[in-house]
């Protein structure tokens, strides 16, 4: 039933072209399920591109944070193939993915966590050099041994955001929009191809919701792809370029957001779309 009418949506409302040709990664019939039989992700199936910025919306509950944690590699998929095309027209198969191969992976699908997941004791730039980890030996990281270019690097993103300031301060002792922005340079330590974001901006104010979006999309200009779990139709229409819509862990919607009507609202919220088109 949701394929029919994402066909249907497709067919009425054309959907967004990408922003640059250059497929990063090729998602095609993903399935997530569990023990219990239950599917949280039924055929899954999209392309991302370099320098798209995407928004995937819904209900809580619609399967939106496992999506992005399949892709990242944090949550294996049952059925389905997620290819990640690197430069020079190499291509990855997630599925199976262990050890080192895992840890490439990782390092080219970087995460931004609701939460931020820093290390609360170490300082700001130590956790922004954290990015390094899946290039660095365990024994240099451990001593906190980094190289010169990778210090140079941490502090020229912490300036970026704002941040250099507060570099040699404990990550515990920050804001929550100073946390998340610390997050965002750490994932991007990791020259990242894709950067997935896990609803980043749900426990922020109006301010460093504003701040949090326009770094994003700073960072989709650089030709990264960004795909990015929201709340807000809002800031959808706002900030990015595409839209996925997913209700009952299948997509009902993938186009522009100047095509998200209130019908496509209505099926992907019920009674809540007025409050999130508000």
């Amino acid at each position: 039933m949701a394929q029919a009418q994402l066909k249907l949506a497709q067919a009425e409302y054309p959907q967004a072209e990408p922003q640059h040709q250059n497929k990063v990664l090729d998602v095609k019939g993903l399935v997530k399920s569990y023990k219990s039989g239950s599917r949280v992700l039924n055929d899954i199936n999209f392309e991302l591109h370099a320098g798209e910025f995407v928004a995937v919306i819904g209900r809580s509950g619609a399967g939106k944070s496992t999506l992005l944690h399949v892709l990242n590699g944090t949550i294996p998929l049952s059925e389905g193939s997620v290819v990640c095309h690197y430069d020079g027209g190499e291509k990855q198969e997630l599925a199976g993915l262990t050890g080192k191969a895992l840890r490439r992976w990782r390092a080219g699908c970087g995460m931004i966590f609701q939460d931020f997941c820093l290390v609360p004791r170490l300082d700001v730039l130590t956790n922004v050099l954290l990015g390094r980890l899946s290039q660095t030996s365990t024994f240099r990281s451990f001593f906190n041994q980094f190289d010169d270019e990778d210090r140079a690097r941490a502090i020229s993103l912490l300036d970026w955001l704002h941040l250099l300031p507060h570099a040699l301060q404990r990550a515990e002792n920050l804001s929550g929009g100073q946390m998340q922005r610390v997050a965002i340079c750490r994932a991007l330590m990791q020259n990242p191809k894709i950067l997935l974001a896990d609803e980043p901006v749900a426990s922020l104010d109006p301010k460093n919701t504003l701040r949090i979006m326009n770094a994003l999309k700073k960072v989709s200009e650089d030709n990264i792809a960004v795909m990015v779990n929201l709340h807000s139709v809002e800031l959808v229409k706002d900030f990015c370029t595409r839209v996925i819509g997913i209700a009952h862990g299948e997509i009902i919607y993938d186009g522009h957001p100047d095509y998200l009507t209130d019908s496509i609202l209505h099926q992907l919220y019920g009674e809540e779309s007025e409050a999130v088109n508000g």
